[in-house]
Formats: C-alpha cells, structure tokens, sequence
C-alpha cells in the first residue's frame, strides 16, 4: 500500500512538473500564435505540422493549449494564495481567542457557504464583469471559508500544547505564537488544502469559461475550449479529446500530489 502510495505521488509530481516546463515555455514561445485565425486550416486532423489539429477557426489546438496552461496555472495559484490568506486570518484569530470571537466570525463563514460556491462565483463574475482578476476574486472568496474551518480546526488542535502555553507565559505575542508555533504544526493540513483547492480552482475555473464567464476571449482557456470542441465532435473528436485530457491530467496530477501530505499528517497524527 505504501509502495503504491510513492508511486502515485511520484506521478503526480511527474506531471505537475511537465506541466510548469510547459507552463515556462508557453511564456516564451508557442508553435505558432495561438489567436491566429487561418479559416484555410479549421478543423484539420493532427499531422506533423498540427500535433493535436487545428480548431473551428483554423487555430492550432497545441498552442492553445500551451497557452491556456498559463491561465489555468496562474488562475489556480492566485485564488488559492487569496483563499488561503484570507481564510488562514480569519481561521487563526477564531481558533485562537475562541468565545465569542469564534462565534461571530464562523457565523459570518456560515453566511459564505450558504451559498453554493460556484453559484457564488458565478454572480460575482455576473456583476463585475468577466476576466483573470474578476475570476480569482471569485473563486478566490468561495474558497474563503474552506481555509478558515481548515485553519481554525488546527488551531484548536494546537493552541492547547504545553509549548504554546510556555510561550504565552512567557509573554509571546498571539501573531509570533500563531506565526512560530501553532502554524508549523499544522502545515500539513494546510498543504493538503493548498494542494485540493487547486485541483477545484482549475475545474471552477474550466467550468466558469465553459458558461462564457471566465477568461476572456481570444485568450485561450481550457473550458472554453471544451464547449466549442463540443460542437464540432463528429468532425473533429480528437479537438474535445486533447482538451479534456489536458485539463483531466493536470486536476490528476494535483490530487496524487496531495497523497504526500496526507500521508505524512497521518504519520503525525500515529505519533501523537
């Protein structure tokens, strides 16, 4: 079992890996612009000069791809550093003073979560409008209150250790001993978060794009990619297939990955 554990979480390190290369590369350089309209060259099957075929305008789906890579990898980082930060104050100060500081903050997380996450998203993105920013802000603050229960759990946890009592005895400040203690001993937990949010910003992200509410065309995205690739599967399956394998094995990659921290919470958990 922990044989096949290892060998999980090293092929998702393999493909997350893969996909940063082709992340930094499409920084750089692409087969050939990814917005370029060739009406000459729509629909054409993958070939030596067209690895994965062309799409509907005669675009190249690799190119696309490659640079939809970007969006999907900035995107997911971003909304979960905003998520994360955000959750984690909101988290630490009501795990930590407790009482009814506790209970109005997880109140007000209680409020978020009423509404379904994407929903959510989806009427922010409604009312201000579509893009990278507007779409991070969006997921962004759906994904608020999952670090928060996240971070207040480990909170509770761990604010009870003797050590976290000496230094408060010894008159550490609550941000050095969140900062220096309580944090560090839950920084598994975080990352199995981290590492699962991204896996669900990349698909919130594909799903928004997909209803027209995400990034902005002519910029390439995943989801936007799906739907029009949808249309045209009879004449052009290899189209739909390519991208939804592309957004398949990077969620993929992301969960296996999250394997690592699992296992090593367990491990603190058996020490405990």
């Amino acid at each position: 079992m922990i044989k096949n554990n290892k060998i999980s979480i090293r092929i998702g390190e393999v493909i997350i890996a893969l996909y940063f290369i082709v992340f930094l590369v499409a920084l750089f350089w692409t087969p050939y612009d990814p917005n370029a309209i060739e009406s000459a060259n729509k629909l054409m099957a993958p070939s030596l000069s067209h690895p994965f075929g062309t799409d509907n305008m005669g675009r190249d789906i690799l190119s696309r791809l490659m640079e939809g890579s970007k969006y999907a990898l900035i995107l997911s980082f971003g909304t979960v550093g905003l998520a994360l930060v955000l959750g984690s104050i909101i988290g630490g100060i009501a795990g930590y003073f407790g009482g009814v500081v506790d209970e109005i903050l997880m109140r007000f997380i209680d409020s978020l979560m009423a509404f379904p996450g994407i929903l959510f998203a989806m009427m922010l993105v409604t009312v201000f409008g579509a893009g990278l920013i507007n779409t991070i802000l969006a997921i962004g603050i759906m994904s608020i209150p999952y670090f928060a229960r996240v971070v207040r759990s480990g909170f509770l946890q761990v604010k009870g250790a003797q050590f976290v009592k000496s230094a408060q005895v010894k008159g550490a400040r609550p941000f050095y001993i969140a900062k220096n203690h309580i944090i560090p001993n839950i920084k598994n937990q975080l990352m199995v978060a981290i590492v699962l949010s991204i896996s669900q910003a990349i698909l919130a992200e594909s799903g928004l794009s997909y209803l027209g509410l995400g990034v902005r065309p002519p910029n390439p995205s995943w989801g936007r990619m799906l739907k029009e690739s949808q249309i045209y599967f009879n004449q052009a399956p290899y189209y739909f297939i390519f991208t939804g394998v592309c957004l398949s094995l990077l969620v993929l990659g992301f969960t296996l990955f999250g394997e690592k921290f699992r296992n090593e919470r367990l491990k603190e958990k058996a020490q405990r």
